[in-house]
C-alpha cells in the first residue's frame, strides 16, 4: 500500500478520536451533575491519549499495531442511543459513550471487510478492534452503573 494512503487512514483515526475528545469535553461542560461530568471529563481525556498514540502511529506508519478487542457481549448493541441533555444520570452518559464506540467500531469494521490490501485491511481491523475495546470496558461500567444489583 502506498505511504499516502495509510498516512490518510491514520488521519481519518486521528480526526475521528479529536471529534470524540471534542464531544466529550463539551459534554463534560454542559453536565449537571458532577458524576456524569467526571465520566464525560474522564472519556475526553481517554480520546486524548488515544489521538496522541495514532500522531506516533502517523510519525512511523511501519509501526501497525495489533489490538485484542476481548469478549464482547453486545451489551451496547442491545441499548438505545440517548439524546445528549444536560441531565443525563450516570448511566445514560456511559449508555452514550459506549454506543458511540459502537458507532466508531462499526464503521472501522466495514471499512476492514471491504479493503483488498492486506496492510489496510489489517490497519482497519485494528483500528475497529481499538473501538471494540473502548466500547466492551464502556460496558463493563455500564453494567455495573446501570445494574447495581448485578453485583
Amino acid at each position: 500500500m502506498d505511504h499516502i494512503e495509510l498516512d490518510l487512514l491514520i488521519k481519518r483515526a486521528i480526526d475521528g478520536e479529536s471529534e470524540a475528545y471534542k464531544f466529550y469535553k463539551e459534554a463534560a461542560e454542559k453536565a449537571v451533575g458532577p458524576a456524569v461530568k467526571q465520566i464525560f471529563l474522564d472519556l475526553a481525556k481517554e480520546e486524548k491519549g488515544h489521538e496522541e498514540s495514532l500522531w506516533k502511529l502517523k510519525g512511523d506508519a511501519t509501526q501497525l499495531f495489533k489490538v485484542d478487542p476481548g469478549k464482547d457481549y453486545k451489551v451496547s448493541e442491545s441499548t438505545d442511543l440517548p439524546e445528549l441533555s444536560f441531565e443525563l444520570s450516570p448511566a445514560e452518559a456511559i449508555q452514550l459513550a459506549m454506543k458511540k464506540e459502537q458507532q466508531a467500531m462499526e464503521m472501522y469494521q466495514t471499512l476492514a471487510d471491504m479493503a483488498t490490501e492486506g496492510d489496510v485491511k489489517s490497519l482497519l481491523t485494528n483500528l475497529a478492534n481499538m473501538e471494540r475495546s473502548h466500547k466492551i470496558r464502556l460496558e463493563e461500567i455500564f453494567v455495573q452503573v446501570g445494574y447495581p444489583e448485578v453485583w
